[in-house]
């Protein structure tokens, strides 16, 4: 059983005396199941597992109206041996995608308070708008994403005094040891080629090889596919496969900006922002708006109709590629080529799993591009992503000066170590993690 942080969080959520039914939502296969079946069998005497996909007859439970009595009623009538005792129950809804009634239930069961209730699901499509708009003010969601590379750390073996201790060199700029940066290096690189899904880390870290690694990565590409089929409907189930089909193909060019104008003749950006929408809330991209001005807020600072998309799982993202390019990733770890897509696509993976929306920044008339931008309490930060240790002129002008107020320093994460010229700091791609608690402590 892999060591996830949302153990944590619904440890959290049981002892919270006011707590609501929860919805965990996620791309599929990113171990929602797994963790909250390994909580409920750790703090429940009795849980009642419901899956909608494979048992569909349990959509009919909610026929007689949205009362927990009747709901109950029905459910034991399909399940005699379900226990339902107040206060020692946990009802798991899982596959709430397929039973989008379910999510209008969720107020019943916060009204009638003697059954805790967790709702988990893939969500895409048309379904994703009719179960978020249920229930509102009586549940709680929470995102789970694949592993992060704390989270691979703790598969591999390491426990949180390697993370405070990185952490410790953040906060004193101080340089790694050559042994730390060589070996956090190498852990890294593994963590580029296969990602973070669980069944693929876990059979990495069991078998200590790649073997067989592509083959349930291409797998998990295809499944996902399958998703979009399924719960995408109409003309908009063309649109979604086209965007997903195409993303490492944008990845692969200079300024890396998804078109859709590419995608199919007389296509508008218009006709695929549902399509775009569908994969960003199901988990299975991140998108990356490019900013109108280099100013706070940045939320609603930005263009809806310039964006990159990255895959929400850089393992996805290397899967996607060509036999060769394959070969040469895995043979040779040659990150960095590609354009630097893989590294840019891991950062945003990493920055997401923070809590950070995704912002960019491109002028053709300053001659400035940026990657990402983040924030901390008082400043906008630029984040360069670098496949070398060399700084480019757009963060220099970013952060020399006193044209642009919101930003007086600017990060770059390349292979480097850990430094600070005065204005740039300089991490290693692998402290991306921390980043967020980092920028809590600067002023």
């Amino acid at each position: 059983m892999l060591k996830r942080k949302i153990d944590k969080i619904l440890v959290e959520w049981k002892n919270d005396n006011n707590r609501k039914p929860l919805i965990v939502k996620g791309a599929r296969q990113v171990g929602k199941t797994m963790s909250i079946r390994h909580f409920a069998e750790q703090h429940y005497k009795h849980v009642v597992e419901i899956n909608f996909v494979l048992d569909s007859q349990y959509c009919s439970i909610f026929e007689n109206g949205f009362r927990v009595d009747e709901i109950i009623k029905n459910i034991t009538l399909l399940a005699p041996d379900f226990k339902f005792v107040p206060g020692e129950t946990l009802i798991f809804f899982d596959e709430l995608q397929a039973c989008p009634s379910c999510a209008t239930s969720l107020k019943s069961f916060k009204m009638d308070g003697r059954f805790d209730v967790i709702c988990s699901g893939s969500l895409m499509g048309v379904y994703y708008q009719e179960i978020e708009s249920n229930s509102v003010g009586y549940k709680e969601d929470i995102v789970m994403h694949s592993l992060d590379f704390e989270e691979f750390l703790w598969a591999c073996g390491y426990d949180d005094t390697l993370t405070e201790e990185l952490f410790r060199h953040m906060i004193e700029m101080q340089p790694l040891s050559a042994l730390m940066m060589q070996r956090l290096t190498e852990l890294f690189r593994d963590y580029m080629v296969i990602g973070g899904m669980p069944e693929v880390v876990n059979t990495f870290v069991t078998q200590g090889h790649f073997g067989g690694l592509l083959r349930l990565q291409r797998q998990l590409l295809q499944d996902y596919e399958e998703d979009i089929t399924k719960y995408a409907v109409g003309m908009e189930k063309g649109k979604v496969l086209a965007v997903y089909r195409h993303i490492s193909t944008f990845l692969a060019q200079e300024n890396k900006r998804f078109q859709v104008t590419k995608l199919a003749a007389n296509a508008r950006n218009r006709q695929y922002v549902g399509a775009v929408e569908c994969l960003n809330n199901a988990g299975i991209v991140n998108v990356c708006y490019c900013l109108h001005e280099l100013s706070l807020p940045l939320r609603g600072n930005y263009d809806p109709k310039l964006y990159k998309v990255y895959y929400g799982d850089t393992g996805m993202l290397i899967a996607s590629l060509d036999d060769e390019a394959q070969e040469d990733l895995r043979a040779n770890k040659n990150f960095a080529t590609y354009k630097g897509a893989i590294y840019e696509n891991m950062v945003a993976d990493m920055l997401v799993k923070q809590g950070y929306d995704l912002y960019y920044y491109r002028n053709d008339k300053s001659s400035i591009e940026m990657d990402f931008f983040v924030r901390s309490a008082n400043y906008l930060w630029p984040v360069e992503v670098k496949a070398n240790n060399s700084t480019s002129p757009s963060l220099k002008k970013l952060t020399e000066g006193a044209k642009y107020a919101d930003i007086q320093h600017g990060i770059k994460l390349c292979s480097a170590n850990i430094g600070f010229n005065g204005r740039i700091y300089t991490f290693p791609y692998f402290l991306t993690f921390l980043l967020k608690r980092w920028l809590r402590e600067q002023k």
